[in-house]
């Protein structure tokens, strides 16, 4: 009725090779958006940037203004796109982390915009949305 436990191979092993992939096909994804809003003129700010508030993926600045990047990587778009999976918890989350963010530039302007990659690699679909959601 029990299957034995093997004590030499944690049962928990599976799942933490399955984040360590999520973790390399996320940090892809990063990669990806952030050569693709290179390539449209923005600059590089801070990748990964995490405070007690949450994190955002990519702090880019276009011109004067400075923009958080939301990036979603969805494989398999049949039942829903890779914007669609920020709910509005996480948008508040990434509000709060760039408030926080924005008190080291008091006076600057802001957006949050999100990329949404879709598709095996190499032949990615990149969809950028700017502006996507903001402070109401």
């Amino acid at each position: 009725m029990f299957t034995k436990v093997n004590k030499d191979k944690p049962f928990f092993a599976k799942k933490q090779s399955s984040l360590s992939n999520t973790k390399q096909v996320g940090d892809l994804a990063e990669k990806v958006a952030l050569d693709f809003l290179i390539n449209k003129g923005l600059g590089l700010l801070h990748r990964q940037f995490r405070c007690a508030m949450g994190e955002c993926d990519l702090i880019m600045k276009e011109g004067k203004v400075i923009v958080f990047v939301e990036v979603r990587y969805k494989q398999n778009t049949s039942f829903c796109t890779p914007e669609e999976t920020i709910h509005r918890n996480k948008q508040r989350k990434l509000i709060r982390t760039a408030e926080f963010f924005l008190q080291r530039y008091p006076d600057s302007d802001c957006r949050m915009d999100v990329i949404s990659i879709s598709g095996k690699q190499p032949n990615f679909n990149i969809a950028w949305i700017p502006d996507a959601f903001g402070v109401e």
